[in-house]
């Protein structure tokens, strides 16, 4: 497995493929929210869904976190920098999260956090990249923001007098996601590299913390296929596929222009759970999904 340095410098940047990358990281991280779904609807709750993701994907990466050329990167980093990246993308980014569904509905965390996330990120990129924001981009994330808000419908209206509390907790969730991304771009740590400083790391922190508090029992109770279809889903596709395959795409197209697309798994998320748990999208949630595409692609376009 190579470990290409994200850089300016290394190789020749292509949108094309970064655009590929970027839409199968999209499609997987849909398919992580569908998944999620279901992983709960049949017994399993959010903590044991993110042992499974971590320990899975932690495990899967190893091999690859003990390579020499990867011991070197790491050396070179030095001890802070990789805590800080599994710190920003591993179980705190998804305890963060989830901790909004306390006080807010999913509906607000379906528009405000990957739009806190796609918005910091554009931000940083300007300031840091020196990456234009024309304003056909700038409208283009505003459009695509405008069809998240349209997929949550009336229940982003929603939500008890507290519900601003949830709300600074998904956006403090996206901004994280939003640093990793800048920081792996800054640092120029490779894709590979930095997508098993994130497994193996958070599966080290999380997985026997999460023996000695919870214990293996919820596990042994559920059924080994939907345990599979959780460690496939989670740990290998969404954690380590999803997360190459986004460094990548930050790598061709920069972490402004990629950042839209995890803003896209709520609608990819809508399409996949049709199979997944028969549910089928509503007429708003149609004219929503049509505005988030436009949306992504006017921020696609390149400046002329």
């Amino acid at each position: 497995m190579p470990t290409t340095v994200i850089s300016p410098a290394a190789g020749a940047e292509s949108p094309r493929v970064g655009i590929v990358f970027g839409l199968l990281a999209a499609v997987i991280w849909g398919g992580f929210l569908a998944y999620s779904r279901r992983g709960v609807v049949v017994g399993l709750e959010a903590v044991d869904i993110a042992f499974l993701r971590y320990v899975s994907a932690g495990l899967v990466m190893l091999p690859l976190f003990l390579r020499r050329s990867v011991r070197k990167e790491l050396a070179a980093l030095g001890w802070f920098k990789p805590l800080v990246l599994a710190a920003l993308a591993g179980p705190l980014f998804i305890i963060v999260g989830a901790s909004g569904f306390y006080f807010a509905p999913a509906a607000h965390a379906a528009v405000i956090q990957p739009g806190a996330m796609t918005l910091a990120s554009v931000c940083a990129a300007t300031l840091l990249f020196g990456e234009r924001m024309n304003p056909a981009r700038l409208a283009g994330v505003l459009i695509l923001v405008a069809g998240l808000a349209t997929i949550a419908g009336p229940g982003l209206l929603g939500g008890e007098a507290g519900a601003w509390r949830g709300d600074l907790l998904f956006a403090a969730a996206g901004t994280m996601f939003a640093a990793y991304t800048i920081l792996v771009r800054r640092w120029r740590i490779g894709a590979w590299t930095s997508t098993a400083i994130v497994s193996v790391l958070s599966g080290l922190m999380l997985g026997p913390a999460y023996l000695a508090l919870r214990g293996p029992g919820a596990l042994l109770s559920a059924s080994p296929a939907v345990l599979l279809e959780q460690v496939v889903v989670q740990g290998i596709l969404s954690a380590v596929v999803a997360l190459f395959a986004f460094a990548r795409a930050v790598h061709h197209l920069g972490p402004g222009r990629a950042a839209v697309f995890p803003a896209l798994a709520p609608s990819m998320a809508i399409l996949i759970a049709i199979p997944v748990v028969g549910e089928f999208p509503t007429a708003l949630q149609w004219a929503g999904l049509a505005v988030a595409t436009l949306g992504l692609l006017i921020s696609l376009r390149r400046p002329s």
